[in-house]
């Protein structure tokens, strides 16, 4: 590849953990950030070297030697700035979720197949180490058939933005939907939503009642179904975004607790195993990402890195799969449908939830017959 794809990156939270990786990408150029408080702009650009600055995304996207934006905003803007960007011809990262409603999702659909630009939603989830080896498994054949799988994503957002109370605990629930879907090869079908407990802070202002929300799920054309347990305030557990998946010759169950090993069972005996870091599947100049972040002194870490372990060493491997994807003028993974399913799925289950554990059939988001991306416009 001789190719650079021209990025710029919008938010500087935990955007800016992105920054020395597409930097050090050797088919990538970082050339603008967006951040719309100017002194917070400019000391990171600084730190950084970075000479393109902008503090509105309408100035970024108007920017003609833009390829792609990797957008990191806060969730209710995700809809809006992926439509406004595809529409303006640029590749699309966005982390997650991809929207807030079914209608939105539906909406991002159309706006990328028009442009035939890429659209990636950036699920850590699916290039965690803990996937990575779990895919292998699968892969290899070890699992043998995959009888049914189940996740959980349980997670005290205390100390993050008030925008998170007002959040249904399934608007939220990529990390754990995402690897159970990719395993199992199928998209979600439909979902049967239970809420359980309150939310302490619902009866003074109001939003979702429940502190825990678990949902089955129901796998298209295949006979499998999943199951995904989400909590976002007022449960006592430490931090887990986990999966078990279970085969008929081995499974893999995630560890009780963080600095435990995981589970590999082969009949009704169980093992730990060590988890490779799997950086040897990235470019040399970002495989030291799998296993560290921009802010490693203590009073600058990421929350991200200190609830979360830095998302299982994914970052690297995101930003790989955007850039390349990209070059190689070919669908990402995942991709546009992908996440709008993924997405959709956390969203029926709540409004299953909200009408007390209601069957709901997520809707179809129809692949075209050729999903070859149109105009790759990277700068040689």
């Amino acid at each position: 590849m001789t190719q650079k794809v021209r990025i710029g990156i919008i938010g500087l939270g935990f955007g800016a953990e992105f920054i020395p990786i597409y930097q050090a990408h050797p088919h990538a150029e970082l050339v603008a950030v967006c951040q719309r408080t100017e002194d917070s702009l400019r000391r990171i650009a600084d730190h950084f070297g970075i000479a393109g600055r902008h503090t509105s995304i309408e100035s970024m996207l108007a920017d003609p030697e833009i390829d792609a934006v990797h957008i990191n905003s806060p969730i209710a803007a995700h809809a809006e700035q992926s439509i406004a960007a595809l529409n303006a011809g640029k590749h699309v990262a966005c982390t997650v979720p991809m929207a807030t409603s079914v209608e939105d999702c539906a909406r991002i659909v159309k706006a990328q197949q028009d442009s035939g630009k890429s659209y990636m939603m950036m699920e850590t989830a699916v290039y965690t180490r803990e996937f990575l080896y779990a895919k292998d498994l699968r892969d290899s054949g070890q699992l043998g058939r995959i009888q049914f799988l189940r996740g959980a994503h349980m997670q005290e957002m205390a100390g993050w933005p008030d925008y998170w109370l007002d959040l249904p605990p399934m608007h939220y629930a990529t990390h754990a939907i995402a690897p159970l879907l990719a395993l199992g090869d199928r998209e979600a079908e439909s979902v049967r939503c239970l809420g359980s407990g309150r939310v302490n802070h619902a009866a003074a202002r109001g939003g979702p009642p429940f502190a825990v929300e678990t949902a089955l799920f129901r796998l298209r054309d295949s006979d499998l179904a999943m199951e995904v347990t989400r909590s976002l305030f007022d449960i006592a557990r430490e931090y887990v975004e986990s999966f078990d998946v279970y085969g008929e010759k081995e499974s893999y169950e995630w560890q009780q607790i963080e600095r435990e090993s995981p589970v590999v069972f082969t009949g009704e005996d169980g093992r730990r195993v060590d988890i490779p870091d799997y950086a040897d599947r990235l470019p040399a100049s970002i495989r030291e990402y799998t296993t560290r972040g921009v802010y490693d002194a203590t009073e600058n870490q990421h929350l991200s890195f200190t609830q979360g372990s830095g998302h299982g060493g994914s970052h690297p491997h995101l930003a790989h799969e955007f850039v390349t994807a990209i070059v190689e003028g070919r669908a990402p993974f995942p991709d546009v449908y992908a996440a709008a399913n993924w997405t959709s799925a956390g969203i029926c289950a709540h409004e299953s939830a909200l009408r007390g554990g209601e069957e709901i059939d997520l809707p179809v988001f129809a692949r075209p017959a050729a999903d070859a991306l149109s105009g790759v416009g990277v700068h040689a």
